[in-house]
């Protein structure tokens, strides 16, 4: 699973956690069900009230409308999400870790003919493997990707941190947090820069330093994970 870098108005460097071939493919296949379920069912109603003869048009546009929208209703109103992506917690993102614009869900939606109609879906995981940020054609146009929001962490929810031992501390005055309070700004940290929370992490790294009563003249994201450390490292020992 591949990552990349970017770097915010805000000069917050985040990494993206590219999705995995695989979990786009499994979020393909869900979605996919869903389609084919809804399908059956509208198709299931409609013969049963006898409407397919003198209702053409009504059967087809019932059916064929919501399946033609699908992906770009559903990315479009749920924050980058199909139903598919949302239960292997995957959405899209711009490439600067934005929600994107309805205009770059369009493009993606629009691509989806020549990415995966057309080829059956073989030019999407052709260019999703070439690509260093798990573009398809569709994504490399609307200039977005889909990430993974699953935390690849172990620790992540716990307040420990792996200190190496040559680890060199920057700020005795983390003392001043109890445990449960850093456990508290970890869970936030964590959370704000899995979602690129970009501003969370800037105000984040505000009030910390006001609480600890220092200037820091790290990138918000770098002194908040410093003080996250720091804090292990001195109650640690």
């Amino acid at each position: 699973m591949d990552n990349f870098q970017i770097e915010t108005a805000q000069n917050v460097n985040i990494s993206q956690q590219v999705a995995g071939v695989g979990s786009r493919v499994g979020a393909f296949l869900i979605d996919m069900l869903i389609i084919v379920a809804y399908a059956l069912i509208v198709s299931y109603i409609f013969s049963a009230l006898d409407m397919f003869d003198e209702f053409q048009i009504v059967v087809g546009a019932t059916i064929g409308l919501p399946i033609f929208f699908y992906h770009l209703v559903w990315e479009a109103a749920w924050n980058g999400r199909s139903p598919g992506k949302a239960a292997l917690k995957m959405r899209v993102v711009k490439l600067d870790g934005s929600t994107p614009d309805f205009s770059n869900y369009i493009i993606r939606w629009v691509m989806r003919i020549i990415d995966i109609s057309i080829s059956s879906g073989a030019i999407a995981l052709f260019t999703v493997l070439l690509n260093g940020k798990g573009q398809r054609l569709g994504d490399i146009a609307a200039q977005t990707t889909v990430i993974s929001e699953k935390d690849p962490i172990q620790l992540s929810r716990t307040i420990l941190e792996d200190i190496p031992s040559d680890y060199i501390p920057k700020y005795p005055q983390v003392t001043v947090f109890s445990d449960a309070e850093m456990q508290t700004i970890k869970n936030v940290f964590q959370d704000a820069r899995r979602n690129s929370r970009h501003k969370i992490i800037l105000k984040l790294a505000i009030k910390v330093s006001g609480v600890m009563n220092v200037t820091f003249d790290e990138k918000p994201i770098d002194f908040v994970n410093k003080v996250v450390k720091d804090y292990n490292f001195y109650t640690q020992q």
